[in-house]
């Protein structure tokens, strides 16, 4: 039996599943929703406040932090993006920062916070929301978006089109090469938002599975949490310098 008189099954589908609201197409994912929405007010929020008192003189630690990461971050674009762009880079700090944090989530005991929420009513409670595809998706899907946006900004509508239709292999095999392109092009979002949400799923479970052996929790949670930091920041490294070399990609003319 695991905890609160559950079966071991019940216990992970217990912890697997959403909160929901709504029905078939329309099912929204009310903890995904209000953990990513609230996490981000609070990073971001956090970074303005940096931003307002940040001084010349000493700074302070959270200063130090905010910089620190935003020069990583900066280095990284500059060295990938090479067309000009006022968005590429705070667009990079914002996926970077916002799926580092969501992705932090999974250090949280797994049973505290939806023990905390059945206490309060609440019977189902997904605390981190790269677990639930529909986020990770989501910001696939706009970053596929994006992309195609920059393909039309710096090339043109003529540009690209003939871009699609004989690239690779020439004019006289534009189906082939839109064929291609096509295929390439879904491609990018899906293995974007499947990776993130891949390894983080598979973190979680690892998790759940170490909560369930009682006793024996301590000396197997702490270090798989530990080497689980280094999980996280390649995680929200990774979707961050993939969305900048798709849209550097779309930036080059061929």
């Amino acid at each position: 039996m695991a905890s609160g008189g559950l079966t071991t099954s019940e216990y992970i589908s217990h912890h697997l599943t959403n909160l929901r609201v709504g029905e078939g197409f329309w099912t929204l994912h009310l903890d995904t929703l209000i953990v990513s929405g609230a996490l981000g007010l609070l990073l971001f929020g956090a970074m303005a406040y940096a931003a307002r008192r940040a001084s010349s003189a000493v700074p302070g630690p959270w200063q130090n932090f905010v910089e620190m990461a935003l020069s990583l971050v900066d280095s990284q674009v500059r060295d990938t993006f090479h067309a000009r762009s006022e968005l590429v880079t705070p667009l990079a700090i914002t996926i970077f920062c916002w799926v580092f944090v969501m992705n932090a989530m999974d250090l949280i005991p797994v049973d505290f916070l939806p023990l905390a929420a059945s206490a309060a009513g609440v019977h189902n409670l997904k605390v981190v929301p790269t677990t639930d595809p529909n986020l990770t998706f989501g910001m696939s899907i706009s970053v596929f978006f994006m992309m195609i946006w920059y393909n039309l900004k710096y090339k043109g509508i003529g540009g690209f089109l003939h871009e699609v239709l004989t690239v690779p292999f020439g004019p006289w095999f534009a189906p082939v090469n839109l064929l291609f392109r096509v295929i390439e092009d879904l491609a990018k979002p899906v293995s974007l938002a499947l990776r993130l949400f891949g390894n983080m799923y598979a973190g979680e479970m690892v998790f759940i599975l170490i909560a369930l052996l009682g006793v024996w929790q301590l000396p197997l949670a702490l270090p798989w949490a530990l080497f689980h930091i280094l999980i996280i920041t390649l995680q929200a490294f990774i979707f961050m310098m993939l969305s900048v070399v798709y849209m550097s990609m779309a930036s080059e003319h061929h």
